[in-house]
């Protein structure tokens, strides 16, 4: 035993539930006898941890300034330091809590941080999808744009971004609006065309990568969309500042069979629909050829009428060039069947 105290090593538990501590023996007592049942413990025994019993036995550390008792419901663990240098759990508690709040701190976001790192990346993003060229490729990591939008709406500058981004696509459309002013009318149709064809393109980049500002601050707060905010943009200022000047041109060209190409007509037609769906009644005539439901429902009564004006629109065809094509096979008459 003088030797065992010579040693000094730390063992919690082994198999017969006996603790040691200071590499001395301790002893444990049998239920059914009051004598203590000495141990033989190497000094190389491996620790363990063992379950607790149902009946709670008190077993003595030896330390240099006394005895220490512990309860053997409590779990134990091996540790090479002293009972001094091991921190309590409050201790331990309050060292994660001060280190959460200070990464916290650290990771916070101000508004200096949102205007000189964050919004200007975003915006050349916007700069990028709102001018390039279909035929054009720009390299843009849709990841990092998303990570930043991520990462401004957790740190709440959610209403500072909406209104960043609806000023700089509102800057843009202004923008596109003087350069449809100058527009000649020869071409006013194609160029408004692109400007439309281009935006919608622009915005099936720009919502995606803003859903997460979409979820959780315009749906939630606004009560909004955010592609139909943006497209309420192009109409208000764009669309609704050239329709009295675009209808006149679709008429004539309406009138004038391939003046503008039938893809054109189709999709600015069908543009102006979908942003106002009231400006079909400025031009029934061009829009009931490309929107369904446009006129009124077909009356029996007016058959006679809807015939001779399509006998017109054939006359009108033939009259401008185009032939109606080999009429030497159609029958003369049913009576030869």
């Amino acid at each position: 035993m003088e030797d065992m105290e010579d040693e000094c090593f730390v063992l919690n538990d082994d198999y017969n539930h006996n603790y040691c501590a200071n590499g001395q023996v301790l002893y444990l007592r049998n239920e059914l006898s009051d004598v203590p049942q000495p141990l033989s413990i190497s000094p190389g025994l491996a620790t363990r941890d063992v379950a607790a019993q149902e009946n709670h036995s008190k077993v003595c550390s030896s330390s240099s300034s006394g005895l220490k008792f512990m309860d053997s419901d409590s779990s134990s663990v091996s540790s090479d330091t002293s009972e001094t240098d091991s921190p309590s759990s409050a201790s331990i508690a309050g060292k994660l809590t001060l280190n959460s709040a200070s990464k916290f701190l650290m990771n916070a976001m101000t508004e200096e941080d949102y205007r000189t790192t964050y919004w200007p990346n975003l915006e050349k993003a916007i700069d990028h999808l709102l001018i390039q060229n279909p035929m054009d490729h720009i390299s843009i990591s849709y990841e990092q744009i998303y990570s930043c939008v991520y990462k401004c709406v957790c740190q709440q500058h959610s209403e500072l971004l909406y209104k960043d981004l609806m000023l700089k696509i509102t800057t843009h459309l202004q923008q596109v609006s003087s350069d449809l002013q100058i527009s000649p009318p020869g071409n006013f149709i194609e160029n408004f065309n692109v400007a439309l064809s281009r935006y919608t393109d622009a915005l099936q980049c720009i919502v995606p990568v803003f859903i997460y500002m979409n979820k959780f601050y315009i749906e939630t707060k606004l009560n909004r969309d955010l592609r139909e905010d943006l497209m309420k943009l192009f109409t208000d200022h764009v669309a609704e500042k050239h329709v009295n000047r675009l209808i006149p041109l679709l008429l004539e060209a309406h009138s004038m069979p391939f003046q503008v190409r039938p893809s054109t007509m189709a999709s600015v037609v069908k543009g102006l629909y979908t942003l106002w769906p009231d400006w079909a009644h400025l031009a029934p005539a061009v829009f009931s050829g490309f929107i369904p439901q446009i006129n009124p429902p077909t009356v029996e009564s007016q058959l006679s009428d809807y015939a001779a004006r399509d006998q017109k629109l054939q006359m009108d065809l033939s009259l401008n060039g185009f032939p109606r094509g080999d009429q030497s096979r159609k029958r003369a008459s049913e009576e030869s069947a």
